[in-house]
Protein backbone atom coordinates (compact mmCIF):
# COMPACT_ATOMS: atom_id res chain seq x y z
CA UNK A 1 0.00 0.00 0.00
CA UNK A 2 1.35 3.37 -0.94
CA UNK A 3 1.27 6.05 1.76
CA UNK A 4 0.53 9.42 0.19
CA UNK A 5 0.87 12.81 1.78
CA UNK A 6 -2.43 14.46 0.84
CA UNK A 7 -4.24 14.94 4.18
CA UNK A 8 -7.50 16.32 2.78
CA UNK A 9 -10.62 14.93 4.36
CA UNK A 10 -14.00 16.63 4.55
CA UNK A 11 -16.44 14.19 6.14
CA UNK A 12 -16.81 10.76 7.68
CA UNK A 13 -16.12 8.03 5.15
CA UNK A 14 -18.82 5.79 6.59
CA UNK A 15 -21.53 5.77 9.23
CA UNK A 16 -22.57 3.16 11.76
CA UNK A 17 -26.04 3.00 10.26
CA UNK A 18 -24.59 1.55 7.05
CA UNK A 19 -23.62 -1.69 8.79
CA UNK A 20 -26.35 -4.35 8.86
CA UNK A 21 -25.60 -6.14 12.11
CA UNK A 22 -28.56 -8.48 11.49
CA UNK A 23 -26.47 -10.15 8.79
CA UNK A 24 -23.80 -11.35 11.22
CA UNK A 25 -23.11 -15.06 10.93
CA UNK A 26 -22.94 -15.56 14.70
CA UNK A 27 -22.56 -19.31 14.41
CA UNK A 28 -19.21 -18.94 12.67
CA UNK A 29 -17.67 -16.72 15.33
CA UNK A 30 -19.48 -17.14 18.67
CA UNK A 31 -17.24 -19.99 19.87
CA UNK A 32 -14.05 -18.12 18.95
CA UNK A 33 -12.56 -16.75 22.16
CA UNK A 34 -9.59 -15.38 20.24
CA UNK A 35 -11.78 -13.30 17.92
CA UNK A 36 -13.87 -12.12 20.84
CA UNK A 37 -10.77 -10.90 22.68
CA UNK A 38 -9.37 -9.09 19.65
CA UNK A 39 -12.66 -7.30 18.98
CA UNK A 40 -13.50 -6.56 22.59
CA UNK A 41 -10.09 -5.19 23.54
CA UNK A 42 -10.11 -2.95 20.47
CA UNK A 43 -13.59 -1.71 21.37
CA UNK A 44 -12.34 -0.63 24.80
CA UNK A 45 -9.42 1.38 23.45
CA UNK A 46 -11.44 3.07 20.72
CA UNK A 47 -14.17 3.99 23.20
CA UNK A 48 -11.66 5.91 25.33
CA UNK A 49 -11.21 8.51 22.59
CA UNK A 50 -12.92 11.30 24.51
CA UNK A 51 -10.20 11.36 27.15
CA UNK A 52 -7.11 11.07 25.02
CA UNK A 53 -8.48 13.54 22.48
CA UNK A 54 -8.98 16.08 25.27
CA UNK A 55 -5.34 15.70 26.28
CA UNK A 56 -4.10 16.16 22.71
CA UNK A 57 -6.34 19.17 22.05
CA UNK A 58 -5.01 20.75 25.24
CA UNK A 59 -1.43 19.97 24.19
CA UNK A 60 -1.94 21.62 20.80
CA UNK A 61 -3.82 24.59 22.21
CA UNK A 62 -3.26 27.61 19.97
CA UNK A 63 -3.00 25.52 16.81
CA UNK A 64 -6.56 25.83 15.60
CA UNK A 65 -6.07 23.58 12.57
CA UNK A 66 -4.78 20.62 14.55
CA UNK A 67 -7.15 21.17 17.46
CA UNK A 68 -10.23 21.37 15.25
CA UNK A 69 -9.30 18.24 13.32
CA UNK A 70 -8.64 16.28 16.51
CA UNK A 71 -11.91 17.32 18.12
CA UNK A 72 -14.25 17.40 15.13
CA UNK A 73 -12.96 14.53 13.00
CA UNK A 74 -10.47 12.24 14.71
CA UNK A 75 -12.42 11.91 17.96
CA UNK A 76 -15.71 11.40 16.13
CA UNK A 77 -14.27 8.61 14.00
CA UNK A 78 -12.53 6.92 16.93
CA UNK A 79 -15.75 6.91 18.94
CA UNK A 80 -17.61 5.49 15.94
CA UNK A 81 -15.07 2.68 15.81
CA UNK A 82 -15.77 1.94 19.44
CA UNK A 83 -19.53 1.91 18.91
CA UNK A 84 -19.27 -0.39 15.89
CA UNK A 85 -17.10 -2.90 17.74
CA UNK A 86 -19.22 -2.71 20.90
CA UNK A 87 -22.38 -3.32 18.85
CA UNK A 88 -20.74 -6.33 17.22
CA UNK A 89 -19.87 -7.75 20.64
CA UNK A 90 -23.40 -7.22 21.89
CA UNK A 91 -24.88 -8.92 18.82
CA UNK A 92 -22.69 -12.03 18.95
CA UNK A 93 -22.13 -12.30 22.72
CA UNK A 94 -25.22 -10.61 24.25
CA UNK A 95 -24.53 -12.14 27.67
CA UNK A 96 -21.21 -10.28 27.98
CA UNK A 97 -21.38 -7.25 30.29
CA UNK A 98 -19.52 -4.84 28.03
CA UNK A 99 -20.30 -1.77 30.12
CA UNK A 100 -19.04 -3.38 33.33
CA UNK A 101 -15.89 -4.65 31.65
CA UNK A 102 -15.24 -1.27 30.03
CA UNK A 103 -15.64 0.51 33.38
CA UNK A 104 -12.97 -1.75 34.88
CA UNK A 105 -10.71 -1.19 31.90
CA UNK A 106 -11.07 2.58 32.00
CA UNK A 107 -10.46 2.78 35.74
CA UNK A 108 -6.92 1.58 34.99
CA UNK A 109 -6.42 2.99 31.51
CA UNK A 110 -7.74 6.45 32.37
CA UNK A 111 -4.83 6.96 34.77
CA UNK A 112 -2.42 6.68 31.85
CA UNK A 113 -4.27 9.29 29.78
CA UNK A 114 -2.54 12.41 30.94
CA UNK A 115 -0.29 15.01 29.40
CA UNK A 116 2.74 13.66 31.28
CA UNK A 117 2.69 10.71 28.86
CA UNK A 118 3.05 12.96 25.82
CA UNK A 119 6.33 13.66 24.05
CA UNK A 120 8.39 16.74 25.02
CA UNK A 121 7.65 18.64 21.79
CA UNK A 122 4.66 18.78 19.48
CA UNK A 123 6.67 17.51 16.55
CA UNK A 124 7.82 14.47 18.49
CA UNK A 125 4.29 13.82 19.70
CA UNK A 126 3.14 13.80 16.10
CA UNK A 127 5.79 11.17 15.35
CA UNK A 128 4.37 9.17 18.25
CA UNK A 129 0.87 9.58 16.81
CA UNK A 130 2.11 8.23 13.47
CA UNK A 131 3.39 5.14 15.27
CA UNK A 132 0.08 4.67 17.08
CA UNK A 133 -1.79 4.92 13.78
CA UNK A 134 0.65 2.46 12.24
CA UNK A 135 -0.24 0.05 15.04
CA UNK A 136 -3.98 0.42 14.60
CA UNK A 137 -3.84 0.26 10.80
CA UNK A 138 -1.92 -3.01 10.84
CA UNK A 139 -4.03 -4.41 13.70
CA UNK A 140 -7.29 -3.97 11.81
CA UNK A 141 -5.78 -5.20 8.57
CA UNK A 142 -4.71 -8.38 10.36
CA UNK A 143 -8.11 -8.70 12.08
CA UNK A 144 -9.79 -8.45 8.70
CA UNK A 145 -7.53 -11.20 7.37
CA UNK A 146 -7.97 -13.67 10.24
CA UNK A 147 -11.75 -13.38 10.45
CA UNK A 148 -14.13 -15.46 8.36
CA UNK A 149 -17.23 -13.52 9.42
CA UNK A 150 -18.25 -11.03 6.68
CA UNK A 151 -19.66 -8.25 8.87
CA UNK A 152 -16.60 -8.24 11.12
CA UNK A 153 -14.32 -8.19 8.10
CA UNK A 154 -16.26 -5.21 6.76
CA UNK A 155 -16.02 -3.32 10.06
CA UNK A 156 -12.32 -4.06 10.42
CA UNK A 157 -11.56 -2.80 6.93
CA UNK A 158 -13.62 0.37 7.39
CA UNK A 159 -11.69 1.13 10.58
CA UNK A 160 -8.39 0.27 8.92
CA UNK A 161 -9.17 2.77 6.17
CA UNK A 162 -9.91 5.48 8.74
CA UNK A 163 -6.65 4.76 10.55
CA UNK A 164 -4.65 5.19 7.34
CA UNK A 165 -6.25 8.60 6.88
CA UNK A 166 -5.46 9.51 10.50
CA UNK A 167 -1.83 8.59 9.86
CA UNK A 168 -1.75 10.90 6.85
CA UNK A 169 -3.05 13.79 8.91
CA UNK A 170 -0.58 13.30 11.74
CA UNK A 171 2.24 12.98 9.24
CA UNK A 172 1.16 16.18 7.49
CA UNK A 173 1.13 18.09 10.79
CA UNK A 174 4.48 16.52 11.75
CA UNK A 175 6.10 18.03 8.66
CA UNK A 176 4.99 21.48 9.77
CA UNK A 177 6.34 21.09 13.30
CA UNK A 178 9.52 19.43 12.08
CA UNK A 179 10.39 22.69 10.36
CA UNK A 180 9.24 24.90 13.23
CA UNK A 181 11.13 22.94 15.89
CA UNK A 182 14.14 22.10 13.71
CA UNK A 183 13.75 18.44 14.56
CA UNK A 184 16.65 16.37 13.39
CA UNK A 185 16.61 12.72 12.45
CA UNK A 186 18.04 11.46 15.79
CA UNK A 187 15.14 13.07 17.68
CA UNK A 188 12.63 11.52 15.30
CA UNK A 189 14.29 8.11 15.44
CA UNK A 190 14.42 8.13 19.26
CA UNK A 191 10.69 8.87 19.46
CA UNK A 192 9.90 6.30 16.80
CA UNK A 193 11.92 3.56 18.50
CA UNK A 194 10.52 4.31 21.95
CA UNK A 195 6.90 4.35 20.82
CA UNK A 196 7.14 1.19 18.75
CA UNK A 197 8.64 -0.61 21.75
CA UNK A 198 5.86 0.66 24.03
CA UNK A 199 2.85 -0.04 21.82
CA UNK A 200 1.84 -3.34 23.36
CA UNK A 201 2.76 -2.40 26.91
CA UNK A 202 0.04 0.18 27.41
CA UNK A 203 -3.54 0.40 26.25
CA UNK A 204 -3.59 -2.80 24.17
CA UNK A 205 -2.37 -4.98 27.02
CA UNK A 206 -4.66 -3.35 29.58
CA UNK A 207 -7.65 -3.81 27.27
CA UNK A 208 -6.83 -7.45 26.56
CA UNK A 209 -6.41 -8.24 30.27
CA UNK A 210 -9.77 -6.75 31.18
CA UNK A 211 -11.57 -8.33 28.22
CA UNK A 212 -10.16 -11.73 29.23
CA UNK A 213 -10.90 -11.25 32.94
CA UNK A 214 -14.57 -10.52 32.25
CA UNK A 215 -14.87 -13.13 29.51
CA UNK A 216 -13.70 -15.98 31.75
CA UNK A 217 -14.79 -14.77 35.18
CA UNK A 218 -16.45 -17.45 37.27
CA UNK A 219 -15.09 -20.32 35.19
CA UNK A 220 -13.46 -23.09 37.20
CA UNK A 221 -10.81 -23.68 34.56
CA UNK A 222 -10.23 -20.19 33.20
CA UNK A 223 -7.10 -20.03 31.04
CA UNK A 224 -4.03 -18.23 32.33
CA UNK A 225 -3.50 -14.78 30.87
CA UNK A 226 -0.17 -15.81 29.34
CA UNK A 227 -1.96 -18.56 27.43
CA UNK A 228 -4.61 -16.10 26.28
CA UNK A 229 -1.95 -13.71 24.99
CA UNK A 230 -0.24 -16.50 23.11
CA UNK A 231 -3.48 -17.67 21.51
CA UNK A 232 -4.40 -14.18 20.34
CA UNK A 233 -1.01 -13.23 18.96
CA UNK A 234 -0.48 -16.63 17.36
CA UNK A 235 -3.69 -15.96 15.43
CA UNK A 236 -2.49 -12.56 14.25
CA UNK A 237 1.09 -13.59 13.46
CA UNK A 238 0.50 -15.26 10.10
CA UNK A 239 -1.48 -12.32 8.72
CA UNK A 240 0.33 -9.38 10.30
CA UNK A 241 1.43 -6.93 7.54
CA UNK A 242 5.00 -6.38 8.72
CA UNK A 243 6.12 -4.69 5.50
CA UNK A 244 3.36 -2.11 5.79
CA UNK A 245 4.19 -1.52 9.46
CA UNK A 246 7.84 -0.89 8.62
CA UNK A 247 7.03 1.54 5.80
CA UNK A 248 4.67 3.52 8.01
CA UNK A 249 7.11 3.55 10.93
CA UNK A 250 10.03 4.76 8.84
CA UNK A 251 8.22 7.43 6.85
CA UNK A 252 8.76 10.28 9.38
CA UNK A 253 12.53 9.73 9.07
CA UNK A 254 12.39 10.75 5.40
CA UNK A 255 15.29 8.46 4.54
CA UNK A 256 16.98 8.08 1.20
CA UNK A 257 16.83 4.65 -0.41
CA UNK A 258 20.17 3.48 1.02
CA UNK A 259 19.36 4.48 4.60
CA UNK A 260 15.87 3.05 4.22
CA UNK A 261 17.28 -0.37 3.36
CA UNK A 262 19.79 -0.15 6.23
CA UNK A 263 17.07 0.73 8.74
CA UNK A 264 14.32 -1.64 7.63
CA UNK A 265 15.79 -4.78 9.19
CA UNK A 266 16.09 -3.57 12.82
CA UNK A 267 12.68 -1.89 12.64
CA UNK A 268 11.12 -5.04 11.20
CA UNK A 269 12.70 -7.09 13.99
CA UNK A 270 11.34 -4.70 16.62
CA UNK A 271 7.87 -4.73 15.06
CA UNK A 272 7.90 -8.53 14.99
CA UNK A 273 8.94 -8.70 18.64
CA UNK A 274 6.42 -6.13 19.85
CA UNK A 275 3.37 -7.30 17.94
CA UNK A 276 3.89 -11.00 17.35
CA UNK A 277 5.76 -12.47 20.32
Amino acid sequence: MAIHDDPRQTDLRWHLEEIDFSCIDSGSVRARDDIFLLVCSASFVESGAETYTHNLVDYFRGDDEVGAWLDEQWKVEELQHGRALKTYIQQVWPEFDWDGAYADFFSEYGKLCNCDELEPTRGQELVARCIVEMGTTTYYQALNAVSDEPVLRDIAWRIRTDEVQHYKHFYHYFLKYKEQEHLHRPHVFATLWRRVAELRKSDADIALRHAAAWRFQGEDEAPAYAAIQKQVYDLMRAQYPTDLAVRMALKPLQLNARLQRWTERPIAALVQRVFLN
